[in-house]
């Protein structure tokens, strides 16, 4: 792939009061924002806000992943143990591969800030050539499990996900996209690593 390929994000805020104008959404613009940030390596977003209903959250991730080309798709909200929180069974359901490591990261960040990260149920999975990852709902918390938790004068006491995703959408097929290693340091092994 050419290094000047631009990566296709798809940012998926899933609520029902959002979707249906009770409250404004805070999702997208939360991952926008952190975004542009973090990437130093051209990108474009396509936009999703629905319902937390596990049929619209199928074939939304379906139709990104398949007829979008997104190469990541980052969901937010419905990942509770309430009973409208489907968001990890309609992103299994559509998935080739389980990925249990960003979940597992991700419960592990947020227990240095709240207890009830355990009751978080995000997932990642692969769908083809698409890695899709499942964030909290909260502006505060998706930024907290992507970039790290950081010690008051700045240094990363515990690395974000996304240190992560860059060398994955590498393995299955993405654009090379590269970080701002001042917000998150995208891992690679030195192989791995392109002269710039």
């Amino acid at each position: 792939m050419p290094t000047s390929e631009q990566l296709v994000i798809g940012l998926v805020s899933i609520s029902d009061r959002a979707s249906t104008g009770v409250y404004q959404d805070q999702g997208i613009p939360a991952l926008q924002e952190w975004l542009s940030s973090a990437l130093t390596s051209p990108w474009r977003a396509e936009t999703r806000l629905i319902a937390d209903d596990q049929p619209s959250i199928e074939a939304t991730l379906i139709e990104l992943a398949d007829r979008s080309k997104c190469h990541l798709i980052l969901t937010t909200g419905g990942t509770g143990p309430a009973t409208r929180d489907v968001t990890p069974e309609a992103t299994l359901a559509v998935a080739d591969k389980e990925m249990p490591g960003f979940g597992e990261e991700m419960r592990r960040i947020s227990l240095n800030f709240v207890p009830t990260a355990i009751l978080s149920r995000q997932v990642a999975v692969i769908r083809q050539q698409t890695l899709i990852i499942n964030l909290p709902g909260q502006p505060k918390s998706i930024k907290e499990t992507l970039e790290g938790v950081r010690e008051a004068d700045g240094t990363v006491r515990h690395v974000g996900i996304f240190a992560a995703v860059p060398y994955c959408l590498d393995l299955i097929g993405g654009p090379y996209a590269e970080t701002d290693a001042a917000v998150i340091k995208a891992f690679r092994p030195k192989s791995a690593i392109r002269a710039k």
